[in-house]
C-alpha cells in the first residue's frame, strides 16, 4: 500500500462542519440550476449539454459529448437527438470526415442559454463569499 508523500493533517470537527456546509451549498446551487433549466423547458442534462456545446472551442461530436458528460455514446446520441427535435441543436457531418457528426446550437438555444448563464453567473457571484469562506476554513 502506498503511503502519502505529504503529511496528512488530521480531520478536525471543524473540517467536517465545513465540508458538510460546502456540500450543502453546492447542492443548493445545483437545485437552483435544476429549477432554472426546468423553467426554460429543459432538463438539467439538456442544459449541461447546451452549455458544453457552447463552451467548446470547436464543434463537438456525439462521442466527445458522451465523454465530457460521462455518458454512453448511445445515451448522448439520444440526448442530442431530443435537443435537435426541440430545435435547439443542429447536427452536421464534419467537412473533414463525413462520418463524424458535429453539433451546433441554434439561435433559439443561444437565447435560452444566455438567459440561463446570466442567472447562473449571478447566483455564483452571490454565493462567492460563502464558498470562499467555506474553502478557507479547510486550509
Amino acid at each position: 500500500m502506498n503511503q502519502p508523500s505529504l503529511p496528512v493533517r488530521r480531520i478536525e470537527d471543524a473540517d467536517y462542519v465545513a465540508l458538510a456546509a460546502f456540500r450543502a451549498a453546492l447542492r443548493g446551487f445545483l437545485r437552483f440550476s435544476e429549477r432554472r433549466a426546468t423553467a426554460e423547458g429543459l432538463t438539467p442534462q439538456q442544459h449541461q449539454t447546451l452549455l458544453l456545446i457552447r463552451a467548446a472551442p470547436s464543434p463537438l461530436s456525439i462521442g466527445e459529448i458522451a465523454e465530457k458528460l460521462m455518458l454512453k455514446a448511445n445515451s448522448a446520441s439520444e440526448l442530442v437527438e431530443r435537443l435537435e427535435m426541440a430545435g435547439l441543436v443542429q447536427r452536421k457531418a464534419a467537412a473533414d470526415d463525413r462520418r463524424r457528426m458535429e453539433t451546433r446550437l441554434t439561435g433559439k438555444a443561444e437565447a435560452i442559454l444566455a438567459a440561463l448563464s446570466t442567472a447562473h453567473r449571478d447566483e455564483l457571484r452571490r454565493m462567492r463569499p460563502l464558498l470562499k469562506e467555506l474553502l478557507d476554513r479547510l486550509d
